[in-house]
């Protein structure tokens, strides 16, 4: 792990279950020296944890010794966290959350992901696996004004 600037912080782990609480100490870190409070930073340590678990469990078909690269910036108010896998690619109509009327364990990652963050975004990494960028602002979403009130 790089020691983290002021405006960033990057990581790179192996994709064993028991790294990831390393992470998420140093992501919560982030967040919370970054202006964020503990609501929103637990927010996004969430998202951060499903995504993980996400290319553990799916990227990586729960192989436990490959790279995950992650990079978290500050840029003014809002916070991005990007993580690169080099693992299976799933088309993006694939990657969803089940129907939340299925109760069951399990299923819910990109639900939580997209509850706790303003925008997750998943691409083809040149070189295989995916890139996924979530993002979130110090502003909760309920007070920003949406693009269309302006």
């Amino acid at each position: 792990m790089s020691e983290p600037s002021d405006k960033s912080l990057r990581m790179k782990i192996l994709s064993h279950p028991g790294e990831l609480g390393k992470v998420r100490d140093a992501v919560e870190l982030f967040a919370l020296k970054s202006g964020f409070d503990e609501k929103s930073a637990g927010d996004m340590v969430l998202a951060l944890d499903e995504a993980l678990t996400n290319i553990i469990r799916h990227a990586y078909n729960g192989a436990d010794d490959q790279p995950i690269e992650i990079e978290v910036t500050r840029q003014d108010e809002k916070l991005s966290i990007v993580l690169r896998d080099y693992g299976c690619v799933e088309e993006r109509s694939h990657i969803r959350s089940r129907d939340l009327d299925d109760v069951r364990p399990g299923g819910l990652g990109v639900y939580i992901m997209n509850e706790c963050m303003d925008s997750v975004e998943y691409v083809h990494a040149k070189g295989g696996g995916t890139r996924l960028t979530m993002k979130k602002s110090t502003t909760p979403k309920r007070s920003r004004k949406k693009k269309n009130d302006e």
